[in-house]
């Protein structure tokens, strides 16, 4: 068997088009609204890619993009630091609202 192969998936692949101003807008805008912001890229089978980002006042929110590739570029453009993972310092950073803890308490209670 030959070295490599044509068919493997690479992190070097660009995708053919470039990230949704929109997308890189929003970026921005949760960045500036909230001190800076990281962010962890998250496959999310054929809906594409979501973006959960953590702001430096410890609020967060999401985005999604097309696929993994694409979140990346709008994330280098909107200068938004993307983590690998979710490493323990991140999620002790991240501060859920109460009306989100409200949210999720029913949705446990109904069950």
């Amino acid at each position: 068997m030959a070295d490599g192969s044509d068919t493997t998936l690479t992190a070097e692949q660009t995708s053919g088009e470039q990230a949704p101003h929109g997308l890189v807008a929003g970026l921005k805008s949760f960045a500036a609204a909230h001190g800076g912001a990281k962010a962890v890229i998250e496959y999310v089978g054929k809906r594409g890619a979501r973006i959960v980002l953590v702001g430096g006042d410890g609020e967060w929110g999401d985005q999604f993009a097309e696929d993994t590739v694409t979140a990346r570029e709008a994330c280098a453009k909107a200068g938004v630091t993307v983590e690998n993972a979710w490493e323990r310092e991140l999620m002790d950073q991240m501060r859920p609202s109460n009306d989100l803890w409200r949210s999720m308490a029913r949705r446990t209670m109904a069950r």
